[in-house]
C-alpha cells in the first residue's frame, strides 16, 4: 500500500497541520471552514435602544424598530433590546441547529422569558443551540430576544484596555443567522488543536513531542475536509495517541471551572450584575450537558444580585449546588482588597458571606477564595480560621515586580501564629482555557517538585466575566491522561485541598504577610474612597455600641439590626479589590462615594436614635465616648524636649516637608531609588505666610498655604491641643495635577533598621533600608491609622486619619497624601480633599507611649448629645490592660438579649486581662467570629468582670448574655 512520506522538516511539518485548522489561512478549503455548514437568514430583526439596565419584563413591552446586521448601536454603557424572529427550514431535520451571532457587545439570549445563554465574541461564545438534533416535534419557528450591553467584556477603554471609557463609542452585530453545526468537525478540531499544542509545547527535546508531530501529520494525510466518511479514521488515530497513559508518578492538575467577575472595574456595578447572569446561565447549560462539569463561584453580593434580578436562574444554581456542581467559595460578601480594609471589616466580609451562603446554599465555605487582589494581610490567616476557614487559593503573587515568590503550595502564619494551607496554582493564571500550554505550565512553574504533587488550574475567562466554555471542557477530556501531560482531574476545591493536606509532610512555611511587589499606587489612588472607608467604619463601630448599650439603658430601644446589615453591605462592596484601592473607572468611584453617602445620611439618624436613647433629653450636653478608655490624657510634651522626642524632629522649614514626584506608570507607583529622587521635587512657594489662627490655652494653631502649581495649593493649620501627645496637621488640597504624587516627609533623629506599621488586629515591622531586593521592593507600603520609627526607649510616630501609604527610608518618615493617575479614571483625585495628620514624639516603647490608643482617638471623635442636667456619667466597658483593645461591640446575629464583644492584643505580649461591665451580665461564652457558641469554653463572670489570657496579637470574641 503506498503512503504518503513523512517530512523530515519539523518546521514544515507543524505549518501544515497549524494551515489545516487555521481560521485565517485556507478557510475556503481547510478543516476550519467546514464547522458551519448550510446558513439561513432571519426572518426578522428589530431592536429598541435605551440608556438603563431594565428588566425582561418591561424591555419586552417596548416598541421594536426593524434593523439589520452592521448598524450601529449605543452609545457606551446604553443598551440595545433585539427581537429576533426566526424560522429552522425543514431540511435541516436531524442536524444540529444554532443561532450565530456576532457582536462586539455584550449580550444575553431570552426565551420563554428566562435568561438561557451569554454571548460574548471576545469569550468565545457566538452561538446559541437552538437544537443538538432537530426532531420534528421541535419548535422550528419561534422568536428570541437578544439583550445587548454597549461595553465590552473589559468596559469600553479608549485606546486601550485599561483607559478611561469612550463614552462615544459605537457598537454593533456583525452576524446573526441560522447555521448547521458540524459537531464532528469541531471534534476533529480539537484532536488536531491539542496535538498542535504538544508539539509546540513539548519542543524539540521531548520524544512525546515529536510521536504528536508525526500522528497529527498523518492526520492531514487522512482528512478530507469535503467528505465527512474520512473523519472517523482520523479521529480514530488521534484517540489512539490520546489514550496512552501516563505513570502513577506523574502531576495531577485538578481543572475547577471559574469565572473571575470583578464586582466592579472598567464597569459600573449595575453592568456586573448582568456579566453574573450572562456568565452563569451560560455556565448551568454546560452542567446540563457535562454532568462532571464543576464550577466555583465566590462573592455572596454577586449571588444576591442574581437571586434579585433573575430568580429563575437562582434557582437552578441552588439546585446545581446541591448536586455538587456548582461551588460556592471564598466565604466573604466579595473579593475584597487585603490590605486596607480595617479588621472589623474583613471580619464582616465572612459574616456576611459565610450567613448568606450557609442560608441560600446550606453549607460554609472551607477555602477562602482571593485570586486577584493587591496584597495581603498578615491577620487573615487568624481571620480565615476563626471563621471556619483552613484554605486558602490566589494568584496574584506571581504578578511581583521584583521577586518571585518561591512557593505555589505551603502553610502561611499570620502574626499570632495561625497557619493555613494556601495554594498559588502554578500555571498564573485564574482564567486559563484549557490548553496543552495551561497544563504544561502547571507543571513546569510548580517550585514545591517533590513535596506536592497535586495543582489546580482555574479555567474559564474571568475579570470581565464569560466564564467556561464546552470548547475548553472538550480539551480538557481528551488529554485527562494522556502521557507526556499532567494528569487532569476535575475536581472541587476540597478535593484539591484534601490530596495536598494529605501529602503536607514536607511543605515549607512562610511567616508574615504575602506583599505584592506591584500596584502601590494603590495604597493613596481614589482619596475620598478612602476617607469614606474608614470614616464610615469609625461610623458603623459607633452605631453598634452606642445601640448595644442603648438595648441595656432603654427597653423600648429596637436594636437596629436590618438597617445596619444594609449599611454594612454596602460598605462592604465598596472594599472590592478593584474599588477600595482606586484602580477604576469613573462611573464606579461615583457610585463608590454615593454609597458611602448613603452610610453617612443612614448611620447619623441610627447614631442619633441610639444616643438619644442612652440619655434623658434636656437643655445640656453629654459626650459619647465609644473607646474603652479616658481620652485626655496628661502629657507634657514641651518639657524635656530632647528626651521626649521633640527635639528627635529635624525641620528647618516647613516648606520643605512636601514632596512632588513625577511618575509616568498608569498601573502603579513608579520605582523608587535613583530614579524618583531625581524627579523629587520640594513644595516651597509661599502663597499665604505662617500666621497665628489661635494664640494658645487650651489650643495653639498657625497655618500657611503653598503653591504645589499654578493649578494647586496646600493650605494646612498645625495644631498643638492642651494635654494632647500629639501635633495635627489639619490639612487641606486642592489638586488639580497630572501624573504626580504628593508626600509629606519627616527627617528625624531615629536610627533603627525596621520601622513598625498598624495592621488589622495588630502591627508589623519592615525594613528602612534596601539591602536586598525583598527590601527595595517595599519602597511604598501599606499600613493603617499609624507607623512607627523608635529607638530603645524612644522615637517618632506619624498617625492619620485617612491615609494607608507610607514609607520609611533610613532616618526619613513620609505619608502618602495625593496622586494623579489618569487611567483608568482620567479625573482621579482632581478636587478639594481634606484630611488630618499627626506627628508623635515619644519616649519609651510606642506601646508604652499609647501610640495604639492615640492613632483611635485621632479617628473616632467624641459624639454631642443633647440630656438632661442631672445626667450621670456613665462606664459601660472597660479593660484593665492598655495591650487589650475592646474593638466592637454589638448585637449577635439572630440572638437578641445577646451582645458579641471583640478584643484583640494590640501589643505583640502575652498578657491577661479583664473586661469589666456595668451590664448585667450572666453568662460569657467564647465564639469564633461567625459568633458560634463555643460549649467548651464557657468564661466564669466575677464581680470584678471576665478575666482572659491572651496571646500576641491574638482576637477574642465572646457572647455575653444578660
Amino acid at each position: 500500500m503506498y503512503h504518503l512520506p513523512v517530512l523530515k522538516n519539523r518546521r514544515t511539518l507543524l505549518e501544515r497541520a497549524e494551515k489545516f485548522i487555521s481560521d485565517i489561512y485556507f478557510t475556503d478549503c481547510n478543516l476550519r471552514g467546514r464547522l458551519y455548514g448550510d446558513s439561513c437568514p432571519l426572518v426578522s430583526l428589530a431592536c429598541f435602544l435605551t440608556p438603563k439596565r431594565i428588566t425582561f419584563a418591561e424591555a419586552s413591552k417596548q416598541i421594536f424598530d426593524p434593523c439589520k446586521v452592521g448598524d450601529t448601536f449605543g452609545p457606551t454603557w446604553w443598551t440595545c433590546w433585539f427581537k429576533v424572529t426566526l424560522k429552522i427550514p425543514e431540511s435541516w431535520r436531524g442536524k444540529a441547529v444554532h443561532l450565530l451571532w456576532e457582536s462586539d457587545g455584550e449580550a444575553m439570549v431570552w426565551r420563554d422569558e428566562q435568561p438561557v445563554q451569554g454571548l460574548t465574541k471576545e469569550g468565545e461564545k457566538t452561538s446559541y443551540i437552538l437544537s443538538e438534533c432537530l426532531q420534528d416535534e421541535e419548535p422550528h419557528s419561534l422568536t428570541l430576544y437578544v439583550e445587548m450591553a454597549c461595553n465590552g467584556l473589559f468596559g469600553a477603554g479608549q485606546g486601550s484596555q485599561i483607559a478611561p471609557p469612550d463614552p462615544n463609542r459605537k457598537f454593533s452585530v456583525q452576524r446573526a443567522d441560522l447555521v448547521v453545526f458540524n459537531g464532528d468537525v469541531r471534534e476533529l478540531l480539537t484532536d488536531f488543536e491539542m496535538l498542535v499544542d504538544i508539539v509546540k509545547e513539548l519542543g524539540e527535546e521531548e520524544q512525546r513531542g515529536y510521536q504528536a508531530l508525526f500522528t497529527v501529520n498523518e492526520m492531514v494525510n487522512l482528512c478530507d475536509p469535503s467528505d465527512p466518511s474520512s473523519f472517523a479514521k482520523v479521529h480514530s488515530l488521534a484517540g489512539t495517541f490520546f489514550n496512552q497513559r501516563n505513570g502513577e508518578s506523574q502531576h495531577t492538575v485538578h481543572a475547577i471551572g471559574h469565572c473571575h467577575i470583578d464586582s466592579a472595574w472598567l464597569w459600573p456595578y449595575e453592568e456586573t450584575i448582568r456579566k453574573c447572569g450572562r456568565s452563569w446561565v451560560t455556565v448551568i447549560r454546560l452542567m446540563e450537558k457535562n454532568p462532571e462539569f464543576v464550577f466555583t463561584c465566590s462573592q455572596a453580593q454577586q449571588f444576591q444580585w442574581v437571586k434579585s434580578w433573575y430568580p429563575g436562574l437562582f434557582s437552578s444554581i441552588q439546585h446545581y449546588v446541591k448536586k455538587g456542581q456548582f461551588i460556592p467559595v471564598g466565604g466573604t460578601w466579595v473579593e475584597m482588597d487585603g490590605n486596607l480594609p480595617s479588621g472589623e471589616s474583613m471580619v464582616r466580609q465572612f459574616l456576611e458571606g459565610q450567613r448568606f451562603f450557609n442560608k441560600e446554599f446550606g453549607r460554609y465555605c472551607k477555602e477562602f477564595w482571593l485570586p486577584d487582589t493587591f496584597g495581603y494581610s498578615a491577620q487573615l490567616p487568624q481571620i480565615m480560621q476563626g471563621c471556619g476557614i483552613s484554605n486558602f487559593l490566589t494568584q496574584k503573587l506571581s504578578w511581583n515586580l521584583v521577586n518571585t515568590f518561591p512557593h505555589n503550595t505551603f502553610f502561611w502564619e499570620g502574626l499570632d501564629g495561625s497557619t493555613v494551607l494556601t495554594h498559588f496554582p502554578p500555571g498564573n493564571s485564574y482564567e486559563m482555557k484549557g490548553k496543552v500550554e495551561d497544563l504544561v505550565k502547571t507543571l513546569k512553574n510548580n517550585k514545591d517538585k517533590g513535596r506536592a504533587n497535586h495543582s489546580a488550574a482555574l479555567f474559564g475567562f474571568g475579570d470581565g466575566g464569560g466564564g467556561p466554555t464546552q470548547l475548553m471542557l472538550d480539551r480538557l477530556r481528551l488529554v485527562q491522561d494522556t502521557n507526556g501531560l499532567p494528569k487532569v482531574q476535575m475536581s472541587t476545591p476540597d478535593e484539591l485541598f484534601t490530596r495536598l493536606q494529605a501529602d503536607s509532610a514536607l511543605l515549607c512555611t512562610w511567616a508574615g504577610e504575602l506583599f505584592l511587589e506591584l500596584h502601590n499606587g494603590t495604597y493613596t489612588t481614589q482619596a475620598q474612597i478612602k476617607r469614606g472607608n474608614r470614616q464610615c467604619e469609625t461610623l458603623l463601630h459607633d452605631i453598634e455600641i452606642a445601640s448595644s448599650l442603648a438595648l441595656y439603658r432603654n427597653n423600648t430601644f429596637p436594636y437596629p439590626a436590618e438597617k445596619l446589615q444594609e449599611l454594612w453591605r454596602l460598605l462592604l462592596l465598596n472594599q472590592f479589590h478593584d474599588v477600595i484601592p482606586g484602580s477604576c473607572i469613573e462611573m464606579v468611584v461615583e457610585d463608590a462615594l454615593k454609597y458611602y453617602e448613603d452610610i453617612r445620611s443612614g448611620g447619623a439618624a441610627l447614631l442619633r436614635d441610639a444616643c438619644e436613647a442612652l440619655v434623658a433629653k434636656g437643655s445640656s450636653m453629654a459626650v459619647f465616648n465609644s473607646l474603652p478608655w479616658e481620652r485626655l490624657e496628661v502629657v507634657q510634651i514641651q518639657e524635656g524636649a530632647e528626651k521626649s522626642g521633640l527635639g528627635l524632629l529635624c525641620i528647618s522649614s516647613i516648606s520643605i516637608l512636601f514632596q512632588i514626584f513625577h511618575y509616568c506608570s498608569v498601573y502603579q507607583y513608579h520605582k523608587t531609588n535613583r530614579k524618583n529622587k531625581l524627579n523629587r521635587k520640594p513644595v516651597a512657594e509661599v502663597v499665604q505666610p505662617v500666621h497665628v489662627v489661635s494664640p494658645g490655652g487650651l489650643r495653639g494653631s498657625v497655618s500657611f498655604t503653598l503653591r504645589i502649581s499654578d493649578k494647586s495649593t496646600i493650605t494646612q493649620e498645625i495644631i498643638m491641643d492642651a494635654m494632647c501627645p500629639y501635633i495635627k496637621f489639619s490639612t487641606e488640597v486642592q489638586w488639580a495635577e497630572s501624573h504626580k504624587f504628593l508626600k509629606v516627609e519627616f527627617p528625624v533623629r531615629v536610627r533603627s533598621p525596621n520601622a513598625t506599621y498598624e495592621i488589622q488586629f495588630g502591627h508589623l515591622q519592615r525594613p528602612t533600608h534596601r539591602n536586598t531586593s525583598w527590601d527595595w521592593a517595599k519602597f511604598e507600603v501599606w499600613g493603617h491609622k499609624w507607623a512607627d520609627l523608635s529607638e530603645h526607649n524612644f522615637g517618632v510616630s506619624l498617625l492619620n486619619d485617612c491615609k494607608y501609604g507610607y514609607s520609611v527610608h533610613k532616618n526619613t518618615m513620609t505619608l502618602s497624601l495625593l496622586r494623579a493617575p489618569k487611567s483608568p479614571d482620567a479625573t482621579a483625585d482632581m478636587g478639594i480633599h481634606h484630611f488630618t495628620y499627626a506627628i508623635m514624639p515619644h519616649t519609651r516603647s510606642f506601646q508604652e507611649a499609647s501610640v495604639i490608643q492615640c492613632a483611635y482617638n485621632l479617628n473616632f471623635p467624641l459624639r454631642l448629645i443633647q440630656c438632661s442636667p442631672d445626667t450621670v456619667p456613665w462606664s459601660a466597658f472597660s479593660v484593665t490592660s492598655q495591650a487589650v483593645v475592646l474593638e466592637t461591640i454589638k448585637q449577635a446575629e439572630d440572638r437578641g438579649g445577646v451582645l458579641v464583644v471583640r478584643l484583640y492584643e494590640s501589643r505583640g505580649s502575652s498578657v491577661t486581662a479583664t473586661l469589666r461591665t456595668a451590664l448585667p451580665v450572666r453568662e460569657a461564652w467564647v465564639c469564633d467570629l461567625l459568633e458560634k457558641q463555643d460549649p467548651n469554653q464557657p468564661v466564669p463572670v466575677t464581680s470584678e468582670g471576665i478575666t482572659l489570657d491572651f496571646n500576641p496579637f491574638q482576637i477574642v470574641s465572646l457572647l455575653l448574655i444578660m
